[in-house]
């Protein structure tokens, strides 16, 4: 059996606190023997201490890190910006890294840092895509990969939250700091890129709420794919009634629909059917979700145990020495398709208004 892995976690802010739990989970477990918080917010890492009992050396810095000697694997949920710099630190230590998504939070980082990876670290970095690691979407893959509804011609894939990010929170755009999750599921889905992409964007009613900055508060976007297949991605921080993610998988013998609206979803859905006339569905499934969070980002109702199979992968790969599932590659491949969109973006103004031909 492979030995306990030790790891530290770095960054213990809105993410990174559930993404500490989680792998607190498979501390107590067994499985790994979280060494160290690295967290520049001493009061950060003594909740997380005291909340869990652990006991762990609490370090100012990923640098502290690198030189300490106190494990090789390491969780990085620290701020965007500081995205890169981190995780490089600690794969040039000899590390590797789970990275909270985006990789530096620009296309031209992105490029630049998934090369010198792929030169020098091609296995060090696991990105942090957790619809990969979703039951639910995992069956419906499987369902579109076995043909049962026959070629998929168009995928709609909906992310709708129930308001901003928190005040203050500074975003790169709706579409790289949301939509790509879609867009990845895309990807993954029916494993091909898009030929070309455009956008729409609107600020509509969020941005009068908050003091986030960002340039819209909801936005759509097409994807061709040519030999007779698109996509069609929604994302809107306009949704008040709740958080709201629902794919649909449109094939030439029928469609797979995953997940519906509720304002508290214990139990996804994936359906499957066939032709009009054929009355029996061809696959109807519920996955259950667990209990609802009663604090927390409100995604975590949804995604919560996909988030959590995404800690165990991540702990698993790195124990046994495999290489990771979901890569820098997929990262920087998300983001050139939502640069080519935004480079073909349609605004529409406050007002509504389409910009003048």
């Amino acid at each position: 059996m492979p030995e306990r892995l030790k790891l530290a976690i770095a960054g213990l802010g809105r993410m990174g606190y559930v993404h500490a739990l989680n792998l607190f989970e498979l501390h107590q477990k067994g499985d790994c023997e979280i060494a160290a918080l690295v967290e520049i917010d001493p009061s950060r890492a003594q909740r997380f201490l005291q909340t869990t009992g652990l006991k762990a050396a609490v370090l100012e810095s990923v640098n502290d890190l690198a030189k300490s000697g106190l494990c090789r694997a390491a969780w990085i949920s620290t701020p965007t910006e500081k995205h890169q710099e981190h995780a490089q630190i600690l794969i040039e230590a000899g590390f590797r890294v789970f990275l909270e998504k985006p990789l530096t939070g620009t296309i031209e980082g992105d490029e630049a840092f998934a090369t010198s990876l792929d030169r020098d670290h091609p296995d060090a970095l696991m990105l942090g895509f957790q619809r990969r690691f979703d039951e639910p979407l995992k069956f419906a893959k499987d369902l579109l990969d076995s043909g049962a509804i026959g070629p998929a011609f168009k995928i709609y894939s909906a992310l709708e939250d129930s308001g901003p990010p928190p005040d203050g929170y500074h975003s790169g755009g709706i579409l790289p700091d949301m939509s790509v999750h879609n867009v990845d599921e895309i990807l993954w889905l029916t494993g091909r890129m898009p030929t070309a992409a455009v956008a729409i964007g609107s600020r509509l009613y969020g941005h009068t709420v908050s003091t986030c900055v960002e340039d819209f508060d909801d936005a759509l976007m097409t994807m061709w794919f040519g030999k007779g297949m698109l996509a069609q991605v929604q994302v809107s921080r306009n949704h008040v009634s709740g958080y709201r993610v629902e794919t649909i998988i449109f094939g030439a013998e029928g469609q797979i629909h995953i997940g519906s609206f509720d304002q508290q979803p214990v139990d996804i859905r994936v359906e499957a059917y066939g032709r009009r006339g054929k009355t029996e569905p061809i696959a109807d499934r519920t996955f259950s979700m667990g209990k609802p969070a009663t604090s927390g980002p409100e995604f975590m109702d949804r995604f919560g145990p996909a988030y959590q199979g995404e800690a165990a992968a991540f702990v698993q790969c790195c124990r046994e020495g495999n290489p990771f599932p979901v890569t820098h590659a997929d990262g920087l491949r998300a983001q050139k398709v939502i640069t080519a969109a935004m480079r073909n973006i349609i605004t529409v103004d406050d007002a509504g208004r389409l910009p003048s031909s």
